[in-house]
């Protein structure tokens, strides 16, 4: 996972895999809630438990 999604824009799994704590988040972004971290530690762990292959298409 990265900390920034392409153009520099923040993505929570970078801040959660940068030791951020879930309060910390919820205080530098007060729009969002405990629910949403929620949803997306939940997110990523169903994308992780599958396997991808990726082809070239071009």
């Amino acid at each position: 996972m990265r900390p920034t999604r392409p153009l520099g824009k923040p993505s929570l799994d970078g801040f959660l895999s940068a030791g951020e704590s879930q309060d910390e988040i919820l205080r530098q972004y007060p729009s969002l809630e405990p629910a949403d971290i929620d949803a997306c530690l939940r997110f990523a762990a169903e994308l992780m438990a599958h396997r991808y292959t990726l082809q070239r298409v071009a």
